[in-house]
């Protein structure tokens, strides 16, 4: 006899939410809670809660102990465990582009959203200079990820058809434990984590924790280029019917915004970075009046504000339930960068006596050999602000599950940027502006400018609605609803003189649906198969970068339709989802940089998703996730025919380890192969990124109960693969490395 837990899952939802993780020790030796029991949140009306192997999608859920043991050097670096996504991390803490399943894009993360606790931190999952995974910082506040591609994801929440990473915090509960973590590495790394959990009174929890932390980089800027702090306070009060949960995070956290650099000049290497102490602080022109300004470019890319939130969870009897999420993000999201414009060219090619150059600090002068670049010096000063609100309503009858909800969001940007501002610099690792070249000391500067101030508002209202049809102990049918309004107001002052010269109103609905079915072949087996439709909104840049095909009709909203055919095994050793999908995405406007003129296309692709894992009881275990794709651009008016730009046609996880004891104490050796296929640079299909592996390997001990000792090394073997190439030009010889050999050594202490 089959189990049929699904049968009343919404009227008990309450009861699945009370029974998340709470801030216990983390596993260090083997599981041994059965996988089959394993609960999702993700892609549920308002965060429900679902066991995964009864749910009619694919969801990748990484733990605490796996992320500690993964070490992500940043947010989006995480994202690399989830199959079916490729990311290119190698702009540093902040700044990454995370590409799903195939879908266009030139960049950041148009089909990403970050949740935290079920809801959005920000609607908008991209702004130019903007991602979600630039808003979020993991530390040992993190209980757990869920990774959700497709599902039905385009019918609740906010009507992601991409990706949602769902990050879900640790709690309280009526035993008292801390943990405290020092972590220190071979690029200047000092960190220090803490967490602590209890209870506060009877039923009423508590969360804190945070981290600060300082390093020079992992590309050595020359002085303590990454720098920040986080804070987070959650609370739990339980009621007899349900519960009220209240969190905030307040984070200061900024680092070097890593850029492409030449691939063509010897001795530069996925060691150099743009900025240094010679160019940290500059001066740029900007505006029709040509004023001066000062900044320190050394702040490079981050984020200084908070999200905060909670959600009312009720058990309402006679099979109701209401579940309530919300939260609100604030604050500013900077952006200073060093850009390269163009080619390496050399002294002798620019200079005004033809023959050398003076750099502006130093006063040494570099004969006509030396290798320079021009670089932008670019200021993007970016204040955010959302609130998000998502309430469902459930019922539960005999075979029918049925909810109901409404999801409500405002979003708003205002931006001032200074892009240009391009001078020749010497191409070392931070090196200087030249004096003797003409326009590196001219108002104009040597390449192109563009500045903006702008204010932008958007308003989301959407209801939607959800029921499973429960035809047996062994099929369910699933089908859900959408219907979205979506408003901008939008004014743009281009050249920081006044003059508003794009001004937009915008009022569009659309209509999403999903329709999904499982199958239990066994307690332990199923499968799965979905159709979606869904819609990427626009937001203020799509507005400002197409303004010209939007003022000619065109509603710049960007639809997805997905297919989905899967099967899946748990038991208390074996996680194994195999997913095919196919997808369709019209209307992505890819735009090449600020300014520029926008491609208007339709991309396809259709691949398979392998997310797996097996453990042992001797203490050997296996992760396996890879992702085997096929893209196409279908229609464009110069690229129809050719593959989606920078996404491989196949990537490969491997992660075994083993634990085993050395004494009385307790050990895991563990390592990461990662491989993945060479991708076309452009939409062109004219520059190609040759694929690489790496390597990465770790070792934790356990001297006592309370004591953990962990030392990793990421890039072993210090690959020198590229992720990206010059997205602004892409011709020039330029790419941007992943990050090169680094080794991380930390010390835990729990106490209970």
């Amino acid at each position: 006899m089959k189990t049929l837990f699904t049968k009343g899952m919404l009227a008990s939802a309450v009861a699945v939410a009370l029974a998340q993780p709470t801030m216990a020790q983390e596993e260090s030796k083997q599981p041994t809670s059965d996988n089959t029991e394993v609960i999702i949140v993700s892609g549920t009306p308002g965060g429900a809660g679902i066991r995964k192997i009864d749910a009619s999608f694919a969801v990748t859920n990484i733990d605490a102990g796996d992320i500690g043991r993964l070490a992500p050097k940043s947010t989006a670096d995480l994202f690399k465990a989830i199959p079916g996504v490729w990311v290119e991390s190698s702009g540093g803490e902040s700044g990454a582009n995370v590409f799903v399943r195939g879908f266009p894009g030139g960049g950041d993360a148009p089909f990403l959203t970050i949740a935290m606790d079920g809801s959005p931190i920000y609607p908008a999952p991209t702004l130019s200079f903007l991602e979600n995974s630039q808003l979020f910082r993991i530390d040992e506040t993190i209980q757990m990820v869920e990774g959700l591609r497709g599902g039905p994801n385009p019918v609740v929440s906010n009507g992601q058809p991409g990706l949602t990473a769902n990050f879900r915090l640790k709690r309280g509960s009526d035993t008292t434990e801390a943990l405290a973590k020092y972590t220190v590495s071979d690029y200047g790394l000092n960190r220090v984590d803490v967490v602590a959990s209890g209870a506060l009174d009877d039923d009423l929890y508590y969360m804190v924790g945070g981290y600060i932390k300082s390093s020079q980089g992992i590309r050595d800027a020359g002085f303590n280029s990454e720098q920040g702090n986080q804070f987070t306070i959650n609370i739990t009060k339980v009621f007899d019917n349900g519960e009220l949960n209240l969190y905030t995070r307040q984070t200061d956290d900024r680092g070097t915004w890593y850029l492409p650099t030449p691939l063509n000049v010897e001795g530069i290497d996925a060691n150099y970075t743009q900025i240094g102490p010679l160019n940290r602080q500059a001066t740029i022109t900007y505006g029709a009046d040509n004023v001066t300004e000062s900044f320190d470019f050394g702040d490079g890319r981050g984020w200084d504000g908070h999200v905060s939130g909670g959600s009312l969870k009720l058990d309402l009897a006679d099979g109701w339930a209401l579940i309530d999420r919300f939260n609100i993000t604030k604050g500013a999201a900077n952006t200073f960068g060093l850009v390269p414009n163009g080619s390496a060219v050399t002294v002798g090619d620019v200079a005004d006596n033809g023959e050398s150059a003076t750099g502006a600090v130093t006063g040494v002068v570099y004969d006509a050999d030396t290798p320079i670049q021009q670089i932008g010096r670019w200021v993007v000063l970016k204040d955010i602000e959302s609130f998000t609100n998502d309430l469902a309503v459930s019922k539960s009858w005999d075979s029918v599950d049925a909810s109901f909800g409404i999801y409500s969001a405002t979003t708003k940007a205002e931006d001032w940027w200074s892009l240009g501002n391009h001078a020749y610099h010497v191409l070392v690792p931070g090196g200087e502006a030249l004096n003797g070249i003409e326009c590196n000391n001219s108002a104009e500067g040597c390449g192109w400018n563009y500045d903006i101030n702008s204010v932008g508002d958007a308003s989301t209202m959407a209801f939607y609605a959800t029921s499973t049809w429960y035809y047996n102990a062994d099929l369910s049918i699933d089908a859900g609803i959408r219907r979205e309004n979506h408003e901008v107001n939008y004014t743009v002052d281009e050249g920081l003189d006044g003059v508003i010269t794009k001004a937009v109103q915008y009022d569009e609905t659309k209509t999403s649906w999903t329709l999904g079915a499982n199958y239990a072949l066994t307690d332990n087996s199923g499968v799965f198969m979905r159709m979606n439709r869904g819609y990427k909104m626009p937001y203020f840049d799509d507005f400002r970068d197409n303004f010209g095909a939007f003022s000619a009709g065109n509603d710049l909203i960007q639809e997805v339709t997905q297919g989905e055919l899967g099967y899946k095994f748990m038991n208390e050793e074996v996680q194994f989802f195999a997913t095919a999908f196919t997808n369709e995405v019209k209307g992505d406007t890819f735009v090449r940089r600020p300014g520029a003129p926008a491609e208007i296309l339709t991309n396809e692709a259709y691949g398979v998703e392998l997310d797996g894992r097996y453990s042992h009881d001797s203490g050997f275990s296996l992760s396996v996730n890879a992702t085997i794709q096929e893209t196409e651009i279908t229609a464009s008016a110069t690229n129809e025919g050719n593959e989606a730009q920078r996404q491989p046609g196949w990537q490969v996880r491997v992660t075994p380890s083993y634990g085993f004891e050395i004494g009385d104490m307790f050990a895991t050796v563990y390592g990461t192969l990662s491989a993945v296929d060479d991708r076309f640079g452009n939409n062109e299909n004219t520059v190609v990124l040759d694929g690489y592996e790496k390597v990465d390997v770790g070792f934790t001990v356990e001297p006592t109960e309370s004591l953990r000792i962990q030392f990793s090394v990421d890039n072993l073997t210090d690959e020198q693969g590229i992720t990206e190439g010059d997205p602004r030009n892409p011709d020039s010889p330029n790419g941007r490395y992943i990050m090169p050999r680094s080794m991380q050594l930390s010390a835990t202490y729990m106490f209970f």
